[in-house]
């Protein structure tokens, strides 16, 4: 089964929570968007979160149930 990848990333004055380029929520503060793409990502395993910084940069990953690295083989 093929893993999830939510983004949190800039969005204007705020931020937002992405799922293959589409917007899955949006939120004032970046705190409020982590937390937000948390839920999502444990409520969707196996799932990933990656957190970017506010010039887009990856700040962060969240792996929930296996991560699939190293891959097997």
């Amino acid at each position: 089964m093929s893993r999830k990848e939510y983004h949190v990333v800039p969005n204007g004055d705020g931020w937002k929570v992405e799922h293959g380029g589409r917007s899955v929520g949006t939120h004032d503060t970046k705190h409020a968007a982590v937390e937000a793409g948390r839920q999502v990502a444990r409520d969707n395993q196996p799932s990933q979160l990656v957190v970017h910084t506010a010039d887009g940069k990856i700040e962060t990953e969240h792996t929930y149930q296996d991560d699939p690295f190293p891959p097997a083989g």
